[in-house]
């Protein structure tokens, strides 16, 4: 087991102090389980009383307490049937002999002891309560016990704790600005998606405004991607569930897919039969059904389009792109706004090439991953090589593949430059990849971009091209996507910019404000002019102050105000009040003031930040 490092032991101590206080307070709540996390703690508890926000208060209160009384952290080591005993003795036989059965038997089992609270637990753990110097209850959440919906419902509390109480400040500081960046309320004030429960949870309907924001993304990756030589093809969002079942998708994601969809004579013939859903399920794993699946990614459906023709040496490398549609089965409890969705699209490519080929292609991968993140302002990232397990059997091909693989990413991660890591166990079925993992500006981290390299899915499908010695070769896939999902993407961009996008983003580049109705004529010829240079603008013409219009504007987050007055109108100029350049604040002639617009949102430049005067 992984040696936690101080910051988790005073977080799993946390835990366990969470739950003594809950005993001390509650004492007929039985416990599951209560681990730390990477951003505190929780606990899960089955009980009666409705932990309200007062209820966490006087848990609180109660936990310091049990703090200040220094109790200090007992392992005990004890046998199956001692075990057995002090959970008896303890009243927690509901869910603790579950959690002591999923111990091995060659493992040790061991008590943990604070004061008159015993818990079932591994370890590790800080040598004094008093060594918990700041923790904070946040929420409450439900839970259903070892995640099966089919379970009871528990009450997850959740917990963060820190070393130092300046710490834990910074910390509940960043939820609060968390909070004020949520994409969810976000998306929903600028009118950017709507999840309706009628179509589907998980399932994104992006609105007017958030299809601008997704179409410059695609529009930009695009002209990227022109650059590079790759191609753009388009294919269906379902396939036979024999195509998924050559890729190892089926069955190998199952658990994480839509049912698969059957034709209806098969399904009349099952049903007659009296067939039930173990026997159809067993059938459908042994290949003797056929079907459609939802498909969960998009990769078979590239590799069919390369085998549909005859490729020499001399065509690779083939680069065929998509924004593809995916599905995945998501369980409803994890589904999170645009974050965690059911449905979502990837700027999906795959690269078919020879061995040779290989280590620039991925390099050229790896190059366009970090130009999106510099033109968007995402600088601090990370990056993870994730590695197969030898000891694992998730995955599918020869070990001799699966070092080749690893080796050329691992050859490629160390031209960027950048920090990076290998965990072990983190490889798709099919092949390593690269992950980057990007921090945004509250400190939060987001898995998006992945570069994968596969020599299993080229053998499975059994594609060829014809060497310069006129005989078959496989070549090497490359899996990439920049954004990841665009979905995702875009609700990381939704907090990462707190709504205020950069001008090429904004669904809403120009708002032109006159300051009465007697100027609406000289307003809308000026939003003729910005409309032909392809600038998104409106007017606001309702009947208000300047000021209202120019709070309504702000509270909109336009990142641009053009301000007419009689005197700009008689002198053909405009004044211009900027959210994202203030250098550009003042008045000027239009044509100069398109001008300006135009080469900021062909640079794709960021945000300034502005003064107080400004």
């Amino acid at each position: 087991m992984k040696e936690m490092s101080p910051l988790e032991k005073v977080r799993h101590s946390s835990a366990h102090v969470l739950a003594a206080a809950v005993l001390r307070l509650y004492p007929d709540t039985q416990l599951d389980i209560g681990p730390p996390t990477d951003s505190g703690f929780y606990y899960d508890f089955d009980t009666d009383v409705a932990f309200t926000p007062e209820v966490l208060e006087e848990i609180e209160a109660e936990m310091k307490k049990i703090i200040k009384e220094n109790q200090p952290f007992e392992r005990i080591e004890v046998s199956r049937e001692e075990a057995k005993k002090i959970i008896s003795d303890t009243g927690q036989k509901q869910y603790k002999l579950g959690r002591l059965n999923d111990i091995p038997d060659e493992e040790t089992i061991t008590f943990y002891k604070n004061g008159e609270f015993h818990d079932l637990c591994a370890g590790a753990h800080v040598s004094y309560t008093k060594k918990i110097k700041a923790f904070k209850l946040l929420h409450v959440a439900g839970s259903y016990h070892r995640g099966n919906s089919e379970n009871k419902q528990l009450q997850r509390i959740y917990g963060t704790a820190f070393q130092s109480k300046n710490e834990l400040v910074d910390h509940l500081e960043r939820i609060e600005e968390a909070k004020k960046r949520d994409h969810r309320n976000i998306g929903r004030e600028m009118g950017l998606f709507h999840i309706d429960e009628m179509v589907g949870q998980g399932l994104v309907l992006w609105k007017p405004n958030g299809a601008i924001i997704r179409q410059e993304l695609e529009k930009f990756i695009t002209s990227e991607l022109t650059k590079q030589g790759y191609s753009q093809v388009y294919t269906p969002h379902i396939g036979k569930l024999d195509l998924f079942r050559t890729s190892g998708h089926f069955p190998y994601y199952q658990e994480s897919q839509y049912p698969p969809i059957l034709q209806r004579e098969s399904l009349a013939e099952l049903t007659e039969d009296g067939f039930s859903s173990t026997n159809l399920e067993n059938k459908l794993d042994r290949g003797e059904l056929d079907g459609h699946l939802l498909r969960p990614m998009n990769c078979p459906m590239h590799i069919s389009i390369y085998k549909s023709e005859k490729r020499s040496y001399r065509d690779l490398p083939i680069k065929l792109a998509e924004f593809g549609t995916v599905y995945r089965w998501e369980q409803s409890g994890e589904l999170n706004g645009m974050t965690r969705v059911r449905g979502f699209t990837q700027d999906d490519a795959h690269l078919f090439l020879r061995e040779d080929q290989l280590q620039n292609e991925i390099q050229g991968c790896l190059g366009l991953v970090k130009l999106v993140f510099s033109v968007l302002g995402m600088n601090e990232y990370r990056v993870r090589v994730s590695l197969r397990d030898p000891d694992s059997d998730k995955y599918v091909g020869d070990a001799e593949g699966w070092n080749k693989a690893e080796a050329a990413l691992k050859e490629a991660v160390r031209t960027l430059d950048v920090d990076y890591e290998e965990e072990l166990g983190e490889a798709a079925f099919y092949g390593p990849k690269i992950d980057f993992v990007v921090k945004d500006v509250i400190g939060r981290e987001w898995q998006l971009g992945t570069v994968q390299v596969d020599y299993n899915l080229p053998e499975r499908f059994d594609i060829s091209y014809v060497g310069a010695d006129n005989r078959d070769h496989r070549p090497v896939m490359i899996h990439r996507a920049p954004f990841g999902s665009m979905e995702r993407f875009c609700g990381l961009l939704i907090e990462h910019f707190a709504g205020n996008f950069p001008t090429w983003l904004a669904p809403e580049q120009v708002r032109i404000l006159p300051m009465n109705d007697e100027l609406l004529s000289f307003a809308e010829k000026s939003a003729q002019e910005f409309s032909k240079h392809e600038i998104r603008v409106s007017i606001d013409r309702q009947s208000a102050k300047l000021g209202a219009k120019i709070r309504r504007a702000e509270n909109e987050k336009i990142p641009h105000m053009i301000i007419i007055g009689k005197r700009e109108a008689d002198e053909g100029k405009v004044s211009i009040r900027s959210r994202n350049n203030p250098d550009l604040n003042g008045i000027c002639d239009l044509e100069d003031c398109i001008k300006q617009i135009e080469v900021e949102i062909r640079t794709k430049a960021l945000p300034k930040k502005r003064t107080e005067d400004s």
